[in-house]
């Protein structure tokens, strides 16, 4: 309807917190240049707190009162583009209404919207019913409130006034709800003027200036409508960009995955192999050098070929770690082919297996972290940050951590490489 009415259309449909803000902030900025008649119009949920109203996007997450502030928009942001704009005339349509879904966890349960007191000049608000009030959804495609302004807005003749006292008086027949409206217009405006209709707002101008003013107008539609199409066309090269990006990622996937497999079929190889040639002594198939013992540390033995074995667990170390910033990719790869001390099977530790190697007895600066000076582990393994990345990365994208900074644990992204650390662990032949 409002392309009908030679409006400039931007159409959001089920948008996240992200993108409703990013599109009310590109609104302004279109309203701004273009300094033509704004209209913003929002069908969906609507809360108030503390007489404030907030539109909810789909991803909203929340749980309780306080968190509507941070995963909804105040409707006050899109008065304020309006008013930034200095454009002159500005409608708001809400059609938002509806009982709070979050009621049960809310301290402070009021229903419907507050009506809003402080919108700019020249600004027409429309809600589909009054203050602290909902609205009915309707069985139809759309709501009555927004049925009834579709029946009435491309009629001729009518000003912005007449349009809604018709809404109103047909949405309450049908439902016995009431639109209500807060107007600061300084004049009549039309969707569609008649043959009599005043052509501006608020003026008498003769037939000249009439006629001038509708060709700017015309022209102005044509700027607008070429605006839309290199918006359109810019849209589709971000989309086709990201897409892009998305195709090298998953190459890279591939890649890896590919690799992962290929290591796999080896060691399978190599396990079949050893089981022919030494199935009774796995310590000779790994052709262990002589070592002797360098010092202890309590239950932690250090040993001259470069590992550390921790008595209580049974689990041999790395004496050191990469030594830099890794991601989580690089990192497995990294402990799989450790060779350290002649063994082939050391492998990337599990969060349980780091969280047993937190030695919280013995605090000692590390030698290259910047974000934290000191870590909590025996003094012979050195450790150059604390961040150790674990085993599990079930959803491909998130791996788990430790910090031995603190003794806790994390996940973050697997691509990650600032902090994070690899230490290869292997299980002791006893």
């Amino acid at each position: 309807m409002l392309k009908k009415l030679v409006f400039s259309v931007t159409l959001r449909q089920n948008a996240k917190l992200q993108e409703m803000d990013e599109s009310i902030r590109e609104f302004g900025k279109r309203l701004k240049k273009t300094r033509g008649v704004g209209l913003f119009y929002y069908a969906g949920h609507g809360v108030q707190i503390g007489g404030v109203n907030y539109l909810l996007p789909v991803n909203a997450r929340i749980e309780k009162e306080s968190d509507v502030r941070f995963q909804s928009i105040n409707a006050d942001t899109v008065l304020a583009e309006m008013e930034n704009a200095e454009n002159g005339l500005n409608i708001v349509i809400l059609d938002a209404c509806r009982d709070n879904p979050f009621s049960r966890s809310f301290r402070n349960v009021t229903r419907g919207l507050a009506i809003i007191s402080n919108a700019p000049s020249g600004t027409f608000i429309s809600y589909s019913t009054g203050a602290n009030q909902v609205a009915r959804d309707g069985d139809g495609e759309n709501s009555p409130y927004t049925q009834a302004l579709l029946e009435y807005m491309d009629k001729p003749g009518l000003t912005l006034n007449n349009v809604f006292m018709n809404v109103r008086s047909k949405v309450k027949k049908e439902t016995g709800q009431i639109p209500w409206e807060l107007s600061s217009l300084e004049g009549d405006f039309y969707f569609v003027p008649g043959s009599e209709s005043k052509k501006t707002i608020g003026t008498n101008a003769p037939t000249k200036t009439s006629m001038m003013l509708e060709n700017l107008k015309a022209e102005n539609r044509k700027l607008e409508e070429e605006q839309r199409r290199l918006e359109e066309e810019k849209a589709l090269f971000a989309k086709k960009k990201a897409l892009e990006e998305k195709r090298k990622k998953i190459e890279i996937e591939k890649e890896y995955l590919k690799s992962l497999q290929e290591a796999e079929r080896k060691a399978a190889e190599n396990r079949k192999q050893a089981k022919k040639t030494q199935a009774s002594d796995t310590l000779k198939n790994q052709e262990v050098p002589v070592v002797t013992e360098t010092r202890r540390d309590e239950r932690f033995i250090g040993y001259t070929n470069g590992t550390v074995l921790d008595t209580w667990t049974n689990l041999m170390w790395a004496a050191k770690d990469n030594g830099s910033d890794i991601n989580w990719y690089d990192a497995k790869k990294y402990c799989e082919s450790y060779r350290g001390g002649g063994y082939i099977d050391w492998r990337m530790p599990t969060i349980d297996e780091l969280r047993a190697l937190y030695y919280k007895s013995a605090l000692r600066p590390t030698k290259q972290c910047e974000r934290y000076q000191s870590i909590y582990l025996t003094s012979l393994i050195d450790l150059s940050c604390g961040w150790v990345w674990a085993s599990t990365a079930n959803d491909g994208v998130m791996a788990n951590f430790f910090i031995y900074h603190t003794g806790h644990f994390g996940r973050y992204y697997i691509s990650n490489t600032q902090f994070f650390r690899a230490l290869p662990v292997r299980v002791n032949a006893k």
